[in-house]
């Protein structure tokens, strides 16, 4: 079992969420965790994306973060372009 040192308080989730979805490029990791406005642990912000991984809000592919969640607006022109199969 892990051991946790720190768990995520609400406004720190919230942060993180308002960062990848205010960025127009999905960053990696180590970019996202180095460009939110406040410094938490990484274990922490770790946990936060485990956390909106598990959620359906982010998934990750070839290291990028992409926010999955039904606001993501490019996601939501993509489905209204799709063909309907």
């Amino acid at each position: 079992m892990k051991n946790i040192l720190h768990y995520p308080r609400l406004d720190s989730i919230l942060m993180v969420e308002k960062s990848i979805i205010t960025r127009k490029d999905y960053p990696t990791r180590m970019q996202l965790w180095n460009s939110i406005p406040k410094k938490m642990q990484y274990q922490t912000f770790k946990l936060i994306l485990d956390y909106l991984e598990k959620s359906n809000k982010i998934m990750f592919e070839e290291d990028k973060i992409i926010w999955i969640f039904p606001n993501n607006k490019k996601l939501n022109e993509l489905i209204q372009g799709a063909v309907s199969v």
